[in-house]
């Protein structure tokens, strides 16, 4: 098969890099790509990813059989959408499915028409009406940008004024439109966990569970970030979590989604808050994760691209992923200045990669010979282990021969854990 895999993060390298083990791949194309997929196969720098013309015409200037679409931009741009109407195979869903991501308020309209359990919320285009309904609590404040943000979008916080400062930023257009929304929702406490699905026709395939860590800083403090670090297996859930998400998250979703006259073809990533009170629904995301995928694609023993072709195909009901139990530990480098302004530019030395590691590009670009930072998340560093502990260590050996200037990291990736 020749694909056409759209996006040039650090999910998609993985991505990439699972595809590129299938003997069902011939050719791989990435777009925009990044080093580490220029490895894999070609990339496509200079097309826009959420441009449905350009892209299709790229689909059709190299006979590509299916497109797989990483990223949320491209999704909520309408591709999967364009890629149809022209009869070519995409995994990703519609731009209406999209809004599972791209409207916390459609998220939960839909998660309320499902009877799905999370947490209370209210949406707001006025910040005087938001501040008073904060106003009406005494913390802890969560209060999220309503459209794409990139995870950065999200305050949690005991600070009233803190708040109420994040519903200005929501609202005058630091991530998005002047005329975006807010959405303010109830406090819940416990512990995060990331469940993800193949999805297609009505059947939900589910991934292991991975964890991450959003915050910037060791010990979960400072800002949140897109995620700088993630672990798998993780060992603190219930027997019986992802039959239970399964059951009464992903498909009730998918149920809820065709009754509205959306059909959805793609992942989709279930962010859950284990409570006191049960497993309930955090946040939908449209694609996989990141920094969870990264952790998850060397555990994976199935084939991904037969998968994703079954699923394209109507088969999906026919896949059973199967995986190792080898434990991953991924660690994020990242730039000087992420996640507010991060430095680009700065040349890169890989160092010496330790036995049991993968190294997955995110924010690098070539400058010549010479490789660079490019974005906020530059790195992804992933060991493996028959432990948590043994996979962190070789992740860290790794991490420390890698240098470029500002580098920063957390050192408590797969260290702070309920079942350590």
């Amino acid at each position: 098969m020749r694909v056409l895999l759209l996006g040039g993060g650090g999910r998609e390298h993985a991505i990439g890099w699972k595809l590129v083990q299938s003997p069902k791949l011939d050719v791989l194309i990435s777009c925009p790509g990044n080093p580490g997929l220029a490895e894999l196969g070609v990339v496509v720098p200079d097309v826009d990813p959420t441009d449905a013309a350009a892209i299709i015409k790229l689909v059709e200037a190299n006979s590509i059989d299916l497109v797989i679409i990483g990223p949320e931009e491209p999704l909520a741009a309408g591709i999967a959408d364009a890629l149809t109407e022209v009869a070519v195979a995409v995994f990703g869903p519609s731009r209406s499915g999209a809004q599972l991501e791209a409207s916390k308020s459609f998220a939960k309209d839909v998660m309320a028409g499902a009877g799905i359990p999370t947490a209370a919320c209210e949406t707001f285009t006025d910040a005087k009406l938001a501040k008073e309904h904060l106003a009406q609590s005494d913390g802890p404040y969560v209060v999220k940008a309503n459209g794409l943000a990139a995870g950065k979008g999200v305050l949690v916080t005991e600070s009233f004024q803190d708040a109420s400062a994040w519903v200005d930023e929501c609202l005058d257009g630091r991530f998005g439109s002047r005329d975006a929304s807010v959405v303010i929702e109830e406090y819940m406490d416990g512990e995060e966990v990331s469940v993800f699905f193949l999805c297609a026709d009505g059947v939900a395939v589910p991934f292991e569970p991975a964890r991450d860590y959003k915050r910037l800083e060791d010990g979960d403090q400072g800002p949140n970030t897109g995620g700088m670090g993630s672990y798998s297996p993780v060992g603190d859930l219930p027997g019986d979590l992802v039959e239970w998400t399964t059951e009464q998250v992903a498909l009730p979703t998918l149920s809820e989604l065709k009754r509205r006259g959306i059909p959805y073809t793609g992942f989709l990533y279930v962010g859950l808050m284990l409570t006191i009170n049960g497993p309930r629904v955090l946040e939908f995301n449209v694609r996989l994760g990141d920094p969870e995928t990264q952790a998850l694609m060397p555990r994976l023993s199935s084939d991904l691209l037969d998968a994703i072709d079954a699923a394209t195909r109507g088969a999906l009901s026919y896949v059973d992923l199967r995986w190792t139990d080898t434990a991953t530990v991924n660690v994020v480098l990242a730039a000087d200045g992420y996640p507010i302004a991060p430095r680009k530019g700065d040349e890169i030395d890989l160092g010496t990669p330790t036995e049991g590691t993968t190294v997955f590009h995110a924010g690098t670009s070539r400058d010549g010979d010479r490789l660079v930072t490019a974005g906020g998340r530059v790195l992804n560093v992933v060991g493996t282990g028959d432990t948590i502990s043994e996979a962190r260590m070789n992740a860290y050996a790794t991490a420390a021969t890698i240098k470029f200037t500002g580098k920063r990291f957390r050192t408590d990736i797969g260290a702070i854990r309920r079942d350590s």
